[in-house]
């Protein structure tokens, strides 16, 4: 049957569940946003933190995250899609709202009252106020990125059942992007519900959302073969890998068999994939939990004033549609030059590596437009957008080349063994950066025309900006060529 008259006769229920993991994925970086657009204007104050507590705070739900992630794959395998799936967004909401506790806690631990009486200590119950309150946040935050860790292994593995792989890479840049979103709509609410609701009511009112994405995915989600929603065409369409024998590829009767864990570590594919989310995810979690920070520190603007609500709207604004986009050119190669999907996968994402290199203009354009402001700050949120688009277009595509290369049985695994690899590249990038902005604001550091805090965001920015193009020749070096995984 044409793919023409599969057009005409079968449902659309894949977009549906495209859809779905989109929601989720935008709760999922909406809960983690809550922290860093409260943390510098409304929880600092509070508890007396300063850069290093945050950056502890940041790399430890990193660190967390990537040991969870590495067993999150194995678990959604274990559970199936639909049950895994229910599993991580109902832990991560519960470890969401859990925040809005920390206050509490602190206050019986030190004896005061209420926030006020923890904002106007001194001396040493400072410290122990921001040293207490730091570890409360911490056992939230392990919480959060426990539940978080499931989020793209059960996405991944449910794009790859019920899309072709020559679909793969443009639906997972649709869900993917619920990244964008949720970053784009962070900034227009949770700096309000903060400001006039409290800290702690951003936390409970963005968490609650995750419970209310579980009630439609329990009704919604089966696997293609057993939904009443997927018409024999659109299955047909769906399965359209196992009618096509390709010399160089088994036979999807292979598909379903699971690979040991740890002969996961043998293959080289497993690690291009590591090294590419090592090299990688660090630096959108850097943009994702500093930005409002840089804003504050650069620019001395707030995120619950009109204009820092503006410049994170713009950012992620230009992020989700060009991520989206993005997202296609691999399908575009594959129409115009017959390429197999992983090599075209590998000729976009080189594409993408170089654009992050924009980022090395920020601080210094920011810098050389001083005179007009705050208003300066448009300029490296421009060109950091441009990095940070770069980003998402090449996830999609770095998550897609798991299913072009692993049988279904594997690809949660896989994810959650490179999820484990960015996790871990995350903790070293959020560490660092937290202890390198309290030295450099202690010791007035210079750096290439830049003094203090401001220069130590430039040597961040630097590695930013080269991370892509160094993930991607290890990973070609790798697997040089498309070889997909036998068992």
């Amino acid at each position: 049957m044409s793919t023409k008259n599969l057009s005409a006769q079968m449902t659309n229920f894949r977009w549906v569940i495209c859809a779905m993991l989109f929601f989720a994925t935008t709760v999922n970086y909406l809960d983690r946003q809550v922290l860093s657009l409260t943390w510098d204007e409304f929880i600092k104050p509070e508890f007396h933190w300063d850069e290093s507590h945050y950056g502890t705070i940041t790399s430890v739900f990193s660190i967390v995250y990537a040991i969870c992630m590495l067993f999150a794959g194995r678990f959604v395998e274990w559970m199936g899609t639909k049950k895994g799936y229910l599993w991580s967004i109902g832990v991560w909401s519960v470890g969401a709202c859990l925040h809005a506790v920390c206050g509490i806690v602190t206050e019986a631990g030190t004896g005061l009252h209420n926030a006020a009486e923890l904002a106007q200590a001194t001396g040493d119950t400072a410290v122990v106020i921001a040293t207490l309150s730091m570890y409360c946040f911490l056992v939230a935050r392990c919480i959060l990125a426990l539940g978080e860790a499931g989020n793209f292994p059960a996405a991944i593995k449910a794009t790859a059942e019920y899309f072709p792989k020559k679909d793969r890479a443009y639906s997972t840049s649709i869900f993917n992007a619920g990244a964008s979103i949720g970053a784009l709509f962070a900034p227009l609410s949770i700096p309000p519900l903060a400001k006039y609701f409290g800290w702690e009511m951003s936390f409970i009112i963005i968490g609650v959302l995750g419970f209310i994405w579980m009630g439609f995915w329990v009704f919604l989600y089966d696997k293609p073969s057993k939904s009443k929603l997927v018409n024999a065409a659109e299955l047909e369409y769906i399965e359209q890998d196992k009618n096509e024998a390709i010399a160089s590829e088994p036979a999807d009767t292979e598909t379903e068999k699971k690979i040991p864990f740890w002969q996961c570590f043998s293959f080289r594919q497993t690690w291009a994939f590591a090294v590419g989310k090592f090299m990688t995810d660090g630096v959108w979690w850097f943009f994702l939990f500093w930005t409002p920070s840089y804003l504050s520190t650069q620019f001395g603007i707030k995120t619950s004033e009109g204009l820092g609500m503006a410049l994170i709207f713009t950012l992620y604004a230009i992020v989700t549609v060009l991520s989206i986009l993005g997202g296609k050119l691999p399908t575009i190669f594959i129409n115009r030059s017959g390429q197999n999907p992983y090599a075209a996968r590998m000729k976009a994402m080189l594409i993408f590596a170089f654009f992050p290199l924009f980022v090395l203009l920020a601080q210094p354009l920011g810098m050389q437009f001083g005179d007009l402001g705050r208003n300066a700050a448009w300029i490296p949120v421009l060109l950091i957008s441009l990095g940070c688009a770069a980003h998402q277009a090449w996830s999609a595509n770095l998550f897609s080349t798991i299913g072009d290369m692993f049988p279904k049985g594997a690809i949660a695994t896989i994810t959650g063994i490179g999820g484990m690899a960015g996790g871990l590249g995350s903790m070293i990038l959020q560490k660092t950066a937290g202890n390198l902005f309290v030295f450099a604001g202690d010791t007035n550091m210079r750096f290439l025309g830049f003094e203090g805090k401001p220069a130590g965001y430039f040597i961040i920015f630097i590695f930013c900006a080269v991370a892509y193009l160094i993930g991607w020749v290890i990973m070609k070096s790798l697997v040089p060529k498309y070889k997909p995984i036998t068992v």
